[in-house]
C-alpha cells in the first residue's frame, strides 16, 4: 500500500505529529472500506468500491444496495488485476 492507495493529496499540517495523525486516520478508513467490503461480499475492486462510497457519501440508502445498483450500471473490468487482503 502506497501513498495512491490510502488517497492522501497533500498534508494539512506541516508538523510531525499532524502528517502521521492524518497516515493514521487515513489507514484506518482503508482498513474499514476494506473490512465491509468483505462483510457484505461486493463483488468489486477495492478500488472501485472506494469510488462507490465516495461518490454516494451523503445518500441514505444501505452499502449494499449502493453498490449493487452502482455495480449494474458500470460493471468493474479491473477486477482481475486487484489482489485479495483477505483470502478466507
Amino acid at each position: 500500500m502506497d501513498q495512491a492507495d490510502l488517497r492522501i493529496k497533500s498534508f494539512i499540517g506541516t508538523s510531525v505529529n499532524a502528517v502521521k495523525s492524518q497516515i493514521w486516520v487515513a489507514l484506518c478508513i482503508y482498513l474499514l472500506v476494506a473490512i465491509t467490503k468483505k462483510k457484505l461480499s461486493i463483488p468489486c475492486s477495492l478500488y472501485t468500491f472506494l469510488q462507490i462510497l465516495e461518490v454516494n457519501l451523503f445518500e441514505k440508502k444501505p452499502i449494499s444496495s449502493l453498490a449493487t445498483e452502482a455495480l449494474k450500471r458500470n460493471p468493474d473490468i479491473h477486477d482481475c488485476n486487484q489482489l485479495n487482503l483477505f483470502n478466507y
